[in-house]
């Protein structure tokens, strides 16, 4: 079971990285590829849900890489999963052959991988880790068509945006560590009091980025320059979700630091209600659904502050099965029909009645209607709440009805007569329709689950259910009139209350400017500091070259003079020494040679004197030894 858990991430991680190293050359089997890879990861990722494995490697400074599935995790694995392997599958209806869909898929994979280390993670050092390549996966996906301009802008927006939320996690890790030595997740609540305050603010700071919450929400409008597959990933099931299930996953340190829980639950609940008016002045749809998302994870932060973890947790998995298919959808149509303007979508659910049906129940579930999963999800999220953070989630609650209404009206009125557009694939369909079901039946299936399940409680639901109903109502009068809300204009479109130009003027600029002085101080101090420090360099350079070609030269050239001579002795005596020794030893060579031959006469009689003459020698000498014993 160790080893499925490790083969989660590894098995969208190598074949990502497999496609974006072939290149162009696997655009034609990467769809393929690509599905296949988030089937068997949808697998293994059911395997380790039902088994809970848990595994660790060694890293650096004796700080281990651990990954664990439990409860909390074990929903998000398979969320994560079913609904990459979901998008995936819708991609390839979604890009043409002439795309560079080898490395689409493979930056979702990568994506992918990045989550599913993120939301098993249980130290510090893989967590790191996955929120890096979410980050630098997000922004080559947002500007994946980066020969326009704009588009590269965006991701580029996008990925500064969170990166400078990103910098809270470093902060909490620099002071985990400073503390206690240890990155462990679970024992960040245990910290004393000073670092525990650093942690707490370093975590809310990170999730906050990743999660556009207020005030880093404007990044999300700029991230629907990527593809439709690419929001839908991003905001149900991957970097959008990851600061909310951060929360979820530390809820302990929020409320061991006492504010920080308080800070959590009102981060939440204001990002809720103020984005979800954002989205209730939207024309743009895939606009309306990004404001909607910052809305809803507010619902995931707010319970993290209150304590309802399994109620964030259920709010979580239920708004990744309704944003993708409700994203997916708005794709098709923007496919189909060449726009994302509400006006003209108008009757479009009717000319595409199988993109209408599953967009309808995805948009009804948004609204909260019962029992849809989000009725039920928002409820479970809102149940630890004070009574001014219930009132506060119920407007939210009422503003989702009002945009989730307002779109399903536009889609589902009477066509206008235009023309119909290209016919929706059928894979899309088909995808569109597997999302629809846990969009309306997950909640249900919820609060099924027999003893340790989720409850509801029934007053609320019920305040819940007409508060849904009262607003759908407001939304179907809005569209039948066909008057545009009054709204201000740095509401709408993409300004979302000026967030972003709030942001340059209180982060960009101050920091521009504090730059400016750094520099300054750089070029006047420690420049001048660097350049007598070179000028000094060069004058002791001067006086060693000085040194170098007088003393040094000399002694090379007495050198080479002694080298001469030991080399002309050498070779004029030792030589010739040489030379007559050899020529001694070759005469000598040669009389011995020719003393040798003289016996070797071919005759056999001379042979057979020679034998006599040694015979008789021998026996000489051993009468001789003999006489002397």
């Amino acid at each position: 079971m160790t080893v499925l858990l490790w083969l989660l991430p590894a098995l969208p991680a190598g074949a990502g990285a497999g496609l974006l190293v072939a290149g162009r050359r696997a655009d034609r089997w990467a769809p393929a590829v690509a599905v296949g890879a988030a089937l068997a990861t949808t697998g293994t990722a059911v395997a380790v849900a039902v088994g809970r494995p848990a595994v660790s490697a060694p890293f650096l400074l004796g700080l281990p890489v651990e990954l664990a599935v439990d409860g909390l995790s074990a929903a998000m694995v398979v969320t994560v999963a079913v609904v990459t392997l979901a998008v995936l599958a819708y991609s390839t209806a979604e890009l043409g052959r002439d795309e560079a869909r080898a490395r689409f898929h493979g930056f979702m994979l990568l994506f992918a991988a990045a989550m599913h280390v993120a939301v098993t993670a249980t130290t510090v050092p893989p967590l790191l880790l996955a929120w890096e390549v979410m980050g630098a996966a997000s922004y080559a996906l947002i500007g994946f068509w980066w020969r326009e301009p704009w588009r590269v802008r965006a991701a580029t927006t996008a990925f500064v945006t969170t990166r400078t939320g990103d910098l809270g996690l470093y902060l909490a890790a620099g002071a985990a560590f400073a503390a206690a030595g240890s990155l462990d997740l679970d024992g960040l609540a245990a910290l004393p009091a000073p670092w525990l305050a650093v942690v707490t603010a370093g975590v809310l700071l990170a999730a906050a980025g990743k999660s556009a919450q207020l005030p880093f929400s404007f990044w999300l409008s700029g991230a629907m320059a990527g593809p439709s597959p690419v929001s839908a990933l991003l905001h149900s099931a991957t970097m959008v979700a990851a600061g909310g299930y951060l929360l979820l996953r530390l809820a302990p340190v929020l409320h061991a630091s006492g504010w920080g829980a308080a800070t959590a639950a009102w981060l939440g609940a204001v990002t809720a209600v103020v984005l979800g008016a954002v989205a209730c002045v939207q024309r743009d749809l895939k606009q309306l659904l990004a404001a909607s998302t910052c809305a809803q994870v507010g619902f995931m932060v707010l319970a993290a502050g209150t304590g309802a973890v399994a109620g964030g947790a259920a709010q979580l998995a239920g708004h990744a099965a309704v944003k993708s298919l409700l994203f997916l959808a708005a794709g098709a149509w923007l496919t189909a029909l060449g726009t994302k303007d509400l006006a003209r979508l108008r009757g479009a659910g009717r000319r595409h009645p199988l993109v209408g049906v599953p967009f309808a129940v995805g948009a009804l579930a948004l609204a909260g209607v019962p029992p849809l999963t989000l009725w039920v999800t928002k409820d479970l999220a809102l149940a630890g709440a004070s009574t001014a953070l219930h009132v506060a989630g119920l407007a939210a609650a009422a503003l989702s009805a009002l945009y989730a209404g307002r779109a399903v009206f536009v889609v589902l009125a009477p066509p206008t007569g235009a023309d119909a557009g290209r016919a929706v694939p059928g894979v899309a369909a088909a995808v569109l329709a597997a999302l629809a079901l846990p969009a309306a039946g997950l909640g249900v299936a919820l609060l099924a689950r027999p003893g340790s399940g989720p409850h509801l409680e029934p007053l609320a639901a019920g305040i819940s259910a007409v508060v849904a109903f009262a607003a759908l109502a407001l939304a179907a009068l809005w569209v039948r009139a066909d008057r545009p809300l009054p709204a201000p204009v740095i509401a709408a479109g993409e300004r979302w209350l000026g967030l972003e130009a709030l942001a340059h003027l209180l982060v960009a600029r101050p920091v521009t400017w504090f730059a400016g002085r750094l520099a300054r101080f750089d070029d006047r101090v420690l420049g001048a500091g660097a350049r007598a420090v070179g000028r000094g360099g060069r004058g002791t350079a001067r006086v060693v070259a000085e040194v170098a070609e007088h003393r040094l030269a000399a002694l090379v050239e007495s050198t080479g003079r002694g080298a001469r001579t030991v080399a002309s002795f050498a070779s004029r005596d030792v030589e010739r020494l040489l030379t007559g020794g050899v020529d001694a030893v070759a005469k000598g060579g040669r009389r011995l040679g020719t003393t040798a031959r003289r016996p070797q006469t071919g005759q056999l009689h001379q042979y057979y004197a020679q034998t006599a003459v040694v015979l008789a020698v021998l026996a000489l000498v051993f009468v001789l030894v003999l006489t002397v014993r």
